[in-house]
């Protein structure tokens, strides 16, 4: 079973990247966050423990790096209890094949993702005809085929806990993928938000490259639906969180978090929503 798992055929090595990749940052003493190139992964559990688990699986071509910094985060011979995903793009899935055969852990995703890794069915094709930057017209080069990942490939529980996280709830927060999942922890109030929104302008290539700290939706050129995107939003600020680490961009807290989701809920349309585009339906 373990040979059938595969990448897309159109998965391949994305040359993209920001100042801060191959960069880490202890957030709280149990959250660190690594960019890999445009994307953060995320290590929930205390340092030199053999309690913690991963959040996403980073760019194609990764595996080696992400190893190498768990094992200085963790110990060489640590391995962690599973990888959640948030969502199943390829620059959060990358380097996941290589991961599990080297670790041989569980990997959990909602229901709704399950198309996508298990080789069944295709994300919407990336958009590069919305507005924006370089980043965005580079989009139909990005991988958007399913991967499948076997017997290794688990469901989350339908009542909101995650495994190996006991703090922690899965929030369904859907539009940038049908399946994408927030996680949050109410008695500190940490935010790992995936893409629902980003803290950087992920469609420009100058401002993912600088890391230029601004909250906003989810990524334009591979968002397909907007309403529930907006209702995504909409109930992550409502949970007021302290601390938010996202799929792109630099973490961000108190003050200047709320302040950036209050105005991106209130000007969601104008601020997230591109004027244009094949996935966007203004009437």
């Amino acid at each position: 079973m373990d040979q059938e798992m595969n990448y897309g055929s159109d998965y391949k090595y994305v040359p993209a990247t920001t100042i801060n990749s191959g960069r880490g940052e202890e957030v709280l003493p149990d959250i660190f966050y690594y960019t890999i190139q445009i994307s953060n992964i995320c290590l929930v559990g205390e340092q030199n423990t053999q309690d913690f688990v991963l959040v996403d699986a980073g760019m194609p071509d990764s595996a080696d790096q992400i190893i190498a910094i768990t094992a200085e985060r963790f110990g060489t011979k640590s391995r962690p209890k599973a990888i959640i995903l948030t969502h199943g793009h390829f620059d959060h899935v990358g380097a996941l094949i290589e991961l599990v055969r080297h670790w041989e852990v569980p990997v959990y995703a909602h229901k709704l993702e399950m198309p996508y890794l298990t080789g069944e069915k295709s994300y919407p094709e990336p958009d590069s005809t919305v507005e924006g930057g370089l980043m965005a017209k580079m989009a139909p080069f990005f991988p958007h085929e399913p991967i499948n990942l076997g017997y290794y490939i688990h469901t989350l529980p339908e009542d909101g806990t995650v495994p190996h996280m006991p703090d922690f709830k899965w929030i369904h927060t859907p539009g940038h993928t049908p399946g994408h999942i927030s996680l949050f922890r109410e008695k500190d109030g940490t935010l790992i938000a995936g893409d629902a929104f980003v803290t950087v302008k992920q469609d420009s290539l100058t401002k993912v490259y600088l890391q230029t700290q601004e909250i906003n939706g989810p990524p334009k050129y591979f968002t397909p639906d907007w309403i529930a995107s907006r209702e995504s939003v909409m109930k992550l600020e409502a949970l007021k969180p302290e601390v938010a680490v996202t799929g792109h961009g630099i973490p961000m807290s108190g003050q200047q978090l709320a302040e950036g989701l209050e105005k991106l809920v209130k000007n969601f349309d104008n601020l997230a929503i591109p004027d244009h585009g094949k996935y966007v339906d203004r009437n």
